[in-house]
């Protein structure tokens, strides 16, 4: 799996100006990788006092052992992760509020092309960047997988996130979050946000739409498209998933997109 570095962000200094309240229980906020983690941990890191927020790293399976006292039952953490579903995951999260973010395969597979070629990812992929695949073949390998480098979608998917459908996990799905950041002044919006802080546990406050906008400001993510360089126009990506890798991502996990409500 690739190395990657990002810049701080100043979500903890725009926090203080808000009233906090602790949380009761901890929040376990977990997501395949490029599926919109940033965002939605920074919208939540609005409403959390910011010594209940668990370190600046996203706990995974390979650093777990390391982390171990987020989950501590005794402590009360907004816990960010790229978590497997094992046993051992799901008892630790067993004591969590679980929150479950996905993307819809179509987008994810764009997004995790562009974030392969992109100046924070390291390890061992400089003979991708150096514009040697054409665009179809970067994302035939981002649908099928890189052997020894990056497991296939479909692996992904079911590991970091379908097997945790099974674990009471409230589902956020990406798209959702953006469509209500960006009509963040209507009733429907109001709502969304309403049920994602109680399914936090968090009550939410009268001044929630000042923080989601602070938290959901595309500058705090270092990871947001606007803010890495995808090395374009050495690679030339479409707005949209052509039609035969749709096809592809259709074969490889057919009926994935349906279970996370896309069809």
């Amino acid at each position: 799996m690739p190395e990657v570095s990002v810049a701080p962000d100043t979500i903890n200094e725009e926090n203080a100006k808000f009233t906090q309240v602790g949380l009761s229980r901890s929040v376990f906020l977990n997501s395949l990788p490029k599926s919109g983690s940033h965002l939605l941990r920074n919208i939540l890191r609005m409403f959390v006092p910011v010594n209940q927020v668990y370190g600046p790293q996203f706990v995974q399976f390979p650093n777990l052992k390391q982390h171990l006292g987020a989950f501590d039952p005794n402590r009360r953490y907004l816990i960010s992760g790229h978590l497997l579903y094992s046993d051992n995951t799901a008892i630790l999260a067993n004591r969590t509020n679980k929150i479950l973010l996905v993307r819809d395969p179509y987008g994810w597979v764009l997004s995790q092309a562009r974030f392969f070629v992109s100046d924070i990812v390291s390890s061992n992929f400089e003979h991708i960047k150096s514009g040697a695949l054409s665009v179809d073949d970067l994302i035939g390998l981002m649908i099928f997988g890189m052997y020894k480098k990056s497991p296939p979608m479909r692996q992904q998917y079911e590991l970091y996130a379908v097997g945790w459908l099974s674990a009471d996990a409230y589902m956020v799905r990406y798209e959702d979050l953006v469509a209500n950041v960006n009509s963040i002044d209507t009733d429907a919006a109001r709502s969304y946000f309403a049920e994602l802080l109680n399914k936090c546990g968090i009550a939410p406050p009268g001044d929630w739409k000042e923080r989601v906008a602070i938290g959901a400001d595309r500058k705090q993510s270092a990871t947001a498209r606007d803010n890495i360089n995808t090395r374009e126009p050495l690679f030339d990506f479409p707005r949209e998933l052509p039609d035969k890798h749709k096809q592809m991502v259709d074969f490889a996990a057919p009926g994935l997109r349906e279970l996370l409500g896309y069809q």
